[in-house]
Parts: C-alpha cells; structure tokens; sequence
C-alpha cells in the first residue's frame, strides 16, 4: 500500500500510515506487543478479543512490505533494471512524515550499499556508500547545485563525481564506487506534502 501511494504522489498519507499507531497501521500491532508481522491489522482488537480464527496468522508476511518501502523510498536504495545485481544503484531518498533520520545497508555481491541520511534544523545530509566496480546515480531531493557539498567540497570539483545536474526540484549526481557525504539546506516546507 505504502509503495502505491509514494508512486501517486501521496508520500504524506504513505509516512502517515506508517508513523500512526492506531488500527490500520504498522504500529497498531507493535503497541498490543506483536513481535511479528500479522496478517491481520487488527488481529487482536483493542479489547484484546481476537478477530476471526480462521484468518487470523501472528507470523504472516501479508503486510510486511513496509521492511521493502523503507529500504526503497525512505532510505532510496533502489535497483536499476537496466543493470540488474546492484551494478548500478539508485539512491533516492524521499524523506517525509516526522522521520529525521534513516539509514539503509544492502549486502550486495559487490559489498555494502549504504544510504544513511538526517535532517538536522535545516541541513540536510546524506551518506552514501558505493562498494568497488560499480557505479550509482544519486538523487538529492530539494536541492540545487549552488548549494551541495560533497565532503565540505562543492560538488562541481568532489572527487568521484562524474556528472551533476538539476532535475525540477532535485539534484542529481552520477558517481564511482566510493564513500560521499552530501550536505545542503532542506526546508521543511519542500517535504513531500
């Protein structure tokens, strides 16, 4: 559900639906004491009744797919199509709802993929990690050129970086394998409302 709604523009119902914990959401479960996914929202009311027994598992993957949204949308990691096996990695990060922080690691067959990003105030950073023979493009939300640094440096002249260009509200940076720091301004007033 989360993934439908970031791929329709409705990131601040998707961060809702996740940050709420009353039924239906993620953490409905969470605050009755579930320690796994249900399959059921509201497999145990608030009455603490349970709903009907014969569709009722307490160890179900039905809505787990909030694990793959965090990693592809909150944090950004994203598989290219184009070149499959993490070759080449997207990293997208769309912050929104109350999160101020994320951080994403992916063992891939080339090494670790990290995206880890926070909001501080008005800065926003982003740590990213490349392993060895390969490559990514990088996608910084609610930025311009003028305004990046890539370890202090501005990213016109960072090592590692191939390319960057402004895409409507976003810069974006194609890079080598390697470990970046992206900082720039971020104004709440640009989250994904």
């Amino acid at each position: 559900m989360t993934h439908s709604l970031s791929e329709h523009g409705f990131f601040d119902v998707a961060y809702d639906l996740l940050n709420q914990d009353s039924y239906p959401s993620w953490l409905y479960p969470i605050t009755t004491g579930a320690t796994t996914i249900w399959e059921r929202w509201d497999g145990i009311k608030p009455d603490s009744s349970f709903q009907d027994a014969g569709m009722n598992s307490f160890n179900h993957y039905a809505y787990g797919a909030i694990g793959d949204w965090l990693y592809r949308v909150v944090a950004g990691l994203e598989i290219d199509p184009e070149e499959p096996g993490y070759k080449h990695v997207l990293v997208q990060p769309q912050p929104g709802g109350e999160l101020t922080s994320a951080r994403a690691e992916l063992n891939t067959m080339y090494g670790p993929t990290v995206s880890a990003w926070e909001i501080d105030g008005a800065r926003f950073r982003l740590d990213v990690t490349i392993p060895p023979n390969t490559h990514a493009t990088v996608r910084l939300p609610h930025a311009t050129i003028a305004t990046v640094t890539e370890s202090d440096q501005s990213i016109e002249v960072a090592d590692g970086i191939t390319r960057a260009y402004e895409d409507g509200e976003a810069v974006v940076v194609e890079l080598g394998s390697g470990r970046y720091r992206f900082a720039y301004e971020f104004s709440d007033s640009t989250s994904n409302d």
